[in-house]
């Protein structure tokens, strides 16, 4: 009787969501995408970029805009561009965006450390701390979305709210598929996008090969968060998914109810594909109204 009010719960989250969709269009220009063969070259006037050090880490980081800070942490193998390059600019003329690359990713170089959801986590709060913010909205995809919930966990006053967009807390939240394909890895399976986008950033052939290397280590050794501390998790989040996702739909819906003050959107579609992630078709209806809900969840008074 679970699964089938589950299953229910997720056909009418998805009904919601399509018609989200029609309303949503791209009609606003403040939630319009940008076109990914520009987005690097059109950096707004108030944008500025450099380097933290950090936990012993050189992170990179661009600032855009102004208002209340926004962090985008991009997903595993990517850089800022590559996640975040279609939304980035639309974010950035209501917030202040604080886009970050982690350890051996895009301009941060790799150092003698294992990688960790939860050292991203505290390596972000260092970074926030070293630009004297004491609170921020975070906002993850994918391996960014765990470094998400795992700063909400260990870092819960510098917490505003959480986008949690494309991931799991726990093995059991990814179909066998994507375990089966982790056991097998290849680098040659890579998106072309991201090594060409590493090797722009990065001239390094070694350096994207360990990278990939890392990254793929970690998710075959990822470790589920207990329960209890998802539950315990304070700010409120948005948690966003495609519907043929590497979590499924129900694991969405878990996640939901786990997180006391959370808001749930299963969109149609896979891996990124309502934010443009740059290896997705760009559906500029679907990226404006992944844009216009967040911006409204993260708008929305918190409840006392």
């Amino acid at each position: 009787m679970a699964y089938t009010n589950i299953r229910y719960m997720v056909k009418t989250i998805l009904f919601i969501t399509t018609a989200a969709l029609i309303i949503l269009s791209c009609n606003n220009s403040t939630n319009s995408p940008m076109d990914l063969t520009t987005a690097k070259n059109e950096a707004r006037p108030d944008s500025i970029s450099g380097y933290a050090s950090v936990n012993g880490l050189k992170m990179y980081y661009e600032i855009h805009g102004t208002g209340t800070p926004l962090v985008l942490i991009h997903g595993g193998g990517s850089t800022i561009y590559t996640t975040f390059g279609r939304v980035l600019d639309a974010f950035a003329r209501s917030y202040q965006v604080i886009a970050v690359e982690m350890q051996a990713h895009g301009h941060t170089a790799d150092i003698d450390r294992p990688l960790s959801f939860e050292q991203d986590a505290d390596d972000i709060a260092a970074l926030l701390k070293h630009l004297n913010i004491e609170k921020a909205h975070i906002f993850g995809f994918s391996n960014g979305a765990s470094t998400t919930l795992q700063f909400a966990i260990r870092h819960p006053e510098m917490t505003n709210k959480i986008i949690v967009a494309s991931t799991f807390y726990k093995k059991a939240g990814a179909p066998d598929w994507f375990w089966e394909m982790m056991s097998k890895p290849s680098f040659e399976t890579m998106p072309q996008r991201y090594k060409d986008e590493f090797l722009k950033i990065n001239q390094d052939p070694p350096a994207l090969y360990r990278m990939y290397e890392r990254d793929m280590a970690r998710m075959q050794s990822f470790p589920d968060i207990a329960a209890e501390q998802v539950k315990g998790i304070k700010a409120p989040a948005f948690i966003i998914m495609g519907d043929k996702d590497v979590a499924t739909p129900e694991h969405a819906v878990e996640m939901h109810r786990l997180i006391p003050h959370s808001r749930l959107a299963i969109f149609p579609g896979g891996h990124g594909d309502y934010i443009g992630e740059i290896t997705t078709p760009q559906d500029n209806t679907l990226i404006a109204a992944t844009i216009s809900l967040t911006k409204n969840f993260l708008n929305e008074p918190t409840a006392k």
